[in-house]
């Protein structure tokens, strides 16, 4: 129960945080592969959320309660799922203002999408329901897989490795 809903109550926020950024992309990336992928993720995480607080609903009651300081990306109460990223808000209006939105975008949406992968990861250690396990493993393949896609991008386009690649990812 509790792993559950701590972990609900975290990726709701992460999620909303990516697809702020994947919104971003819509009007800002250049390449037709960012804002191909700012669909899928603004469609995956999206569908993901809602999934979440219908699952949260028929199991808790209620509305999601968000923690303190979880949509500006501090994790409190998480400890190991803690980030040492900026707070989401600087992190987008640092994307707004980027002079090369595409390289700036695979830049923060791959540490980003690292921490939901380890978050998921994590989670699946004490999750109590079946569904939530599988929607956790999902999410760790899907943004694994564009990790890995971004990170050939990053290479291709800028001719060296994304910061932060150091991190072998699940097959």
């Amino acid at each position: 129960g509790p792993t559950d809903q701590r972990f609900i109550a975290m990726m709701l926020p992460h999620h909303d945080g990516a697809i702020a950024m994947a919104e971003l992309a819509r009007t800002r990336a250049r390449r037709a592969e960012i804002k191909a992928l700012a669909r899928q993720i603004e469609t995956s995480q999206r569908a993901e959320n809602a999934q979440m607080r219908r699952w949260w609903q028929q199991w808790y009651g209620g509305e999601v309660p968000i923690p303190a300081g979880a949509a500006q990306g501090a994790m409190p109460g998480m400890g190991w799922m803690a980030g040492s990223r900026s707070g989401m808000a600087s992190s987008l209006d640092e994307l707004k203002r980027a002079s090369d939105f595409d390289r700036a975008f695979i830049e923060q949406m791959i540490p980003h999408h690292r921490m939901g992968v380890m978050m998921a990861s994590h989670a699946q250690w004490n999750t109590r329901h079946a569904e939530l396990r599988a929607l956790q493993a999902a999410m760790v393949s899907a943004q694994s897989r564009e990790i890995r896609q971004m990170e050939q991008w990053y290479r291709q386009w800028y001719g060296a490795s994304a910061p932060g690649t150091a991190q072998p990812l699940p097959q």
